[in-house]
């Protein structure tokens, strides 16, 4: 609060999340921020997408102080900050449906055992040239290819104002680059706690869109929004921290071959995200390989802190919190379990012989099969039974 009237600020945006991840936000001036601390903002949850219909549909919003930062892209005099909310019923319990919730449910269950758990996201996606009323089209801002260099490359500058956006509010990317698809640009992020990764990823897409958009340009993370082209990853990194070391962390990505399937809907949760699954570099069937991007996950080159672990199946319009929590949880039940993890498959799925891929299991061919996975897993029932 003293921040606020110090750093002349005049708005501030309550911000949270629906069940399909998209960011939601109401505006309060300053003199309201006391009472949405101790009181909290209500809203109505009957319109936000998964969170209920009409009856008891009064929910409050209190916001997180920890996750304050000015959107730099507003103005500097009578700036404007974000905080990320809690969500709480009117008798004060945490909402079941706030995916934020449940993600810090999911740490505090690996913190009982003692374990850690980190994030970094590769977020790949298009951008498209906008008509003369500024919508969007479907015409690649260029032609470039794989970590191509300007003048063929016309999105680097565009790259460029999303990175300095993001370190100017307190979020480090690692690396950005032109991607293999017309238009289609890539940005890494360095990892961090599960939290903080969850919300940095909801920003990034906010900050994409609003830089795309003084750019003249539409910033897409549809998966598969050009036939025939790469679609959008979500290829997310994961490393852990436990006492078991190296055992743990291979019981933990046993753990995520194991209930992958049954969590794809929450991971690829549109139509569009199985016309991705199998094509040009993204997954298909459930194995594991060092340096090899035709599996499902990577075990990257990588030596100290950087050491992780590489899931390639998600796509950008997944939830992050629900992502990242059935991740945790289904890493931790591979450890609970100490389940083996199977041996890798070290050969090109792409290419290989059907005689090689036709025994392996894999990913649901669509959002029904997904869905059904879901709807019938015991480990989806146990852990967040409030979403189905």
């Amino acid at each position: 609060m003293t921040y606020c009237q110090e750093e002349d600020v005049k708005f501030i945006r309550l911000a949270f999340c629906d069940l399909a991840g998209n960011q939601k936000n109401i505006a309060i001036m300053p003199t309201e921020l006391g009472r949405a601390f101790e009181y909290g903002i209500s809203f109505d949850a009957s319109a936000i997408q998964g969170f209920g219909d009409e009856t008891k549909s009064d929910l409050f919003l209190f916001p997180d102080p920890s996750t304050l930062s000015v959107l730099p892209w507003r103005p500097t005099q009578g700036r404007v900050v974000r905080m990320f909310c809690e969500i709480q019923n009117p008798d004060g319990t945490p909402f079941q449906r706030d995916s934020r919730f449940l993600l810090k449910k999911a740490i505090a269950r690996a913190k009982k055992m003692d374990v850690a758990c980190y994030f970094g996201a590769e977020f790949e996606f298009y951008l498209f040239q906008t008509d003369e009323n500024g919508f969007p089209t479907k015409a690649p801002f260029d032609h470039a290819g794989y970590m191509d260099i300007a003048p063929e490359d016309r999105g680097e500058n565009v790259r460029r104002d999303i990175c300095l956006t993001l370190s100017d509010m307190g979020i480090r990317p690692e690396g950005s680059h032109h991607e293999e698809g017309p238009g289609q640009n890539e940005i890494d992020f360095r990892y961090s706690d599960a939290l903080s990764a969850a919300d940095n990823a909801v920003t990034f897409k906010s900050v994409a869109q609003n830089i795309a958009m003084q750019n003249g340009l539409y910033a897409c993370f549809s998966p598969k929004p050009l036939s025939g082209q790469c679609g959008n990853g979500l290829h997310i990194n994961i490393s852990i921290k436990s006492p078991g070391g190296q055992k743990d962390t291979d019981a933990f990505i046993a753990g995520i071959l194991s209930h992958i399937r049954e969590i794809t809907a929450f991971l690829n949760p549109t139509e569009e995200s199985y016309l991705r699954l199998g094509e040009q570099k993204a997954p298909r069937y459930l194995t594991w390989s060092s340096e090899n991007r035709s599996q499902l996950i990577r075990i990257p080159a990588a030596k100290g802190e950087y050491k992780r672990f590489e899931l390639r199946s998600p796509d950008p319009t997944a939830n992050p919190y629900l992502a990242y929590a059935l991740l945790i949880y289904a890493g931790l039940d591979g450890i609970r379990k100490q389940m083996p993890l199977c041996a890798p498959l070290d050969v090109n799925l792409f290419t290989a012989d059907r005689s090689v891929t036709d025994p392996l299991e894999t990913l649901p061919a669509t959002l029904e099969e997904a869905r059904s996975l879901a709807r019938q897993s015991k480990f989806i029932q146990e852990f967040i039974p409030q979403i189905l």
